[in-house]
């Protein structure tokens, strides 16, 4: 038998556990709790900051974290900017070890006078692909992220099309994927006639 299937023999496979269901709100702490509220007449933050796991159960507390981010804002803006942010979140779930079990990803949100900059900071890439030193390699949107039928490629498609400005850091075992998105939705193809 070789080493890499030897086992210890005192060792059991432990069942695995339950399911349970919580209220989303049993697992944010009571400081960051104001964080998921959408009160507009809350007062103006500069920089909002929240780590979430890698459970898909998750995403609808990231939806309410980002919507709340946006609270000030019309309608169409806290849609756009809470379906931009959804979608680093689902890259960083699907391509990075944030997505693994036990795996984090951090949401950074600053708020400018012009409009908001969202970065989602993930654990690097889940293949374990490291960027050597003194070297980037930024991410690049699918060219045919946006065609009817595509399977793959969409996140940074629509972030391309609907963000006035992105882009990410190029360190593949630590990225961190941002956008700007402005009050005034300027360079952003939303709201134009397809």
């Amino acid at each position: 038998m070789s080493a890499a299937h030897t086992r210890d023999p005192g060792a059991t496979d432990l069942p695995p556990l339950p399911q349970a269901t919580l209220p989303l709100w049993d697992v944010v702490p009571a400081r960051a709790r104001h964080y998921f509220h959408h009160d507009p007449d809350r007062a103006a933050y500069t920089t909002r900051r929240y780590e979430f796991g890698s459970s898909l159960e998750l995403l609808p507390l990231v939806r309410a974290f980002l919507n709340t981010c946006a609270a000030h804002r019309d309608a169409d803006y806290r849609y756009l900017f809470t379906l931009l942010g959804s979608a680093l979140v689902n890259n960083a779930l699907r391509h990075s070890r944030s997505g693994r079990p036990h795996g984090r990803y951090t949401l950074t949100c600053r708020r400018r006078s012009s409009g908001l900059h969202l970065t989602c900071a993930d654990q690097g890439d889940a293949s374990g692909r490291t960027t050597p030193a003194g070297q980037a390699h930024p991410l690049a949107p699918d060219p045919r992220g946006l065609t009817p039928g595509a399977e793959h490629g969409r996140g940074l498609a629509i972030v391309d099309a609907l963000a006035t400005e992105w882009g990410d850091n190029g360190i593949a075992e630590l990225r961190q994927v941002w956008f700007f998105l402005a009050y005034d939705l300027t360079d952003s193809r939303w709201g134009q006639a397809a």
